[in-house]
């Protein structure tokens, strides 16, 4: 898939979401700060989460689980951004040269972000089996990447069959919607699973504390890494502690590049090898002093490196028997014309 001309894929280098998701605390002046720490880091996407509370939830005093005392009313109601600050970071975000997504959570934030012309869709797992909003989400033909926690594989399925029968380009994450996730919890070999029975780029949405499991998910092939991110851990807000601050972020870029480069299944001896390959390995040496005519054993015959001789030490019991042609000093590296052949020389 592409999202922008950012193309997502097996054979292309990680995608990183940095996201910022409600850690900016509705502030237009903390989202830029996170817009200019992703982009310094090198992540490819600003992520932020596009809440119109009053369209997403009736007024609840429902907590968000252990993660905050504060009801989830009170903390979307004080995360939301304007639609003129949504679109004035997407143009920042263009300014920067990093891609600007959203996470709308209620079919008027689809709107919303439609008028802003955001370029792909990143769907939260609370979602994924809110049908008429899915639907709504497929009629902009846009991309969509899926998250999938708190979700059955029947679930998943059904949702993905949605997106592929109208030919829309898909991604799914990897997700346990718990905050911060045990490692016991992360699944990462479900990653597999999803490659082989979707046959579409598949990542992770890590909630664990660190950058371990999503370094482990590219390892088992991840195309697609996102990472909630902060200004500092110590900031008021339920995600916050749980984020990536500068310095984390930055080595998880760094350390999707070089998981992605030596990701290689090819076993031959590389051109870059061969210089150790000539001080590592060893040669065919004589070991005591042999007089012409006498055997080679194993109590005059040695391998030592390095392997610069013209008989390597893989040949070595192709010699063993056969006589010397000549007399022959210790730690002398045996050559071919030391040898009585009784058949043309083929090591």
């Amino acid at each position: 898939m592409k999202i922008v001309n950012r193309k997502i894929g097996e054979k292309y280098s990680v995608f990183v979401i940095a996201e910022a998701g409600i850690n900016h605390n509705g502030s237009f002046l903390i989202a830029k700060k996170l817009v200019n720490m992703a982009k310094k880091a090198g992540a490819d996407c600003l992520k932020i989460q596009t809440h119109i509370t009053e369209e997403e939830m009736i007024k609840t005093n429902i907590l968000p689980g252990k993660i905050s005392k504060k009801t989830l009313w009170s903390i979307i109601k004080n995360s939301e951004l304007t639609e003129k600050e949504e679109l004035t970071i997407k143009e920042y975000c263009k300014k920067k040269k990093i891609i600007f997504l959203s996470t709308p959570f209620s079919i008027p934030a689809i709107d919303r972000l439609e008028k802003i012309n955001i370029p792909a869709y990143k769907i939260g797992s609370g979602e994924l089996t809110n049908i008429p909003f899915l639907n709504h989400i497929a009629k902009t033909r846009k991309p969509v990447i899926l998250s999938t926690g708190m979700s059955n594989m029947n679930e998943i399925k059904k949702s993905v069959k949605l997106f592929q029968k109208l030919k829309i380009p898909i991604a799914i994450l990897q997700t346990t919607s718990q905050y911060p996730c045990d490692y016991e919890n992360i699944n990462l070999k479900v990653i597999d699973s999803y490659e082989k029975l979707f046959k579409i780029p598949v990542g992770i949405s890590d909630h664990s504390l660190g950058i371990y499991a999503a370094l482990g998910a590219i390892a088992r092939g991840a195309s697609i890494v996102e990472k909630h991110i902060t200004l500092d851990k110590k900031m008021s807000g339920p995600d916050q502690k749980l984020s990536l601050e500068y310095s984390e972020l930055l080595e998880l870029v760094k350390g999707c590049n070089a998981i992605k480069l030596a990701l290689g299944n090819s076993k031959k001896i590389l051109k870059k090898e061969l210089p150790v390959l000539n001080f590592a390995r060893e040669s065919v040496v004589i070991k005591e002093e042999i007089i012409k005519g006498e055997k080679f054993t194993e109590k005059n015959l040695t391998t030592k490196r390095p392997n610069t001789g013209e008989i390597p030490a893989k040949e070595f019991y192709k010699i063993i028997g056969k006589k010397s042609k000549k007399n022959l000093k210790k730690n002398d590296q045996l050559k071919k014309g030391d040898i009585l052949w009784k058949r043309k020389y083929c090591l």
